[in-house]
């Protein structure tokens, strides 16, 4: 098995975040009650969120569970990157489905990334990237301030998808 990238692994579960990275937190509502909450966890944890944002996802487990590999592909044609990664926790609770996976050697970043799903009292679902990453490869060093744009970028479409994934399985329930 490949070594994580950095030495904070599972800093996303329950923080702080470690210095000397950039972060990212990204918080959206996406629906409400428990059949959106469960919906939205198998999504996240299924990699079907991230499939259905336009990322292409290998993973060695059909839903994330410590240890499993997943190689996850951004871009088209000379301008994909390939981020190989590995699940450094996931958690299947009552109020919080979720995981997060740390960088492997050859990923353009170093970090660790997590999404999660939560449900509130009042029955509000939220979606949530928390992440700390610093360039790992040339390219993304010579991209500087590009990457945490396009971080942001990425965290809010898989906002939006996961959102859409949630109401279209709540249409299905009617």
């Amino acid at each position: 098995m490949s070594t994580l990238t950095y030495p904070e692994a599972g800093a996303t579960r329950l923080g702080p975040l470690p210095h000397g990275y950039h972060h990212l937190h990204h918080r959206t509502r996406i629906g409400h009650g428990r059949a959106d909450f469960e919906t939205a966890g198998a999504a996240i944890t299924e990699f079907r969120m991230h499939r259905a944002s336009g990322a292409r996802v290998r993973a060695s487990a059909p839903r994330a569970e410590p240890g499993a590999s997943v190689r996850v592909a951004l871009g088209v044609g000379p301008l994909r990157f390939t981020a190989p990664c590995r699940v450094v926790w996931a958690e299947y609770g009552p109020g919080r489905i979720g995981f997060a996976y740390g960088t492997l050697a050859r990923h353009p970043e170093c970090g660790e990334e997590c999404f999660v799903a939560e449900l509130a009292d009042d029955g509000t679902v939220s979606f949530t990237v928390l992440a700390f990453s610093r360039p790992a490869r040339w390219h993304t060093r010579l991209a500087g301030p590009l990457v945490p744009m396009v971080q942001r970028w990425y965290a809010r479409r898989l906002g939006r998808t996961l959102r859409r994934i949630v109401a279209e399985g709540r249409a299905r329930q009617m």
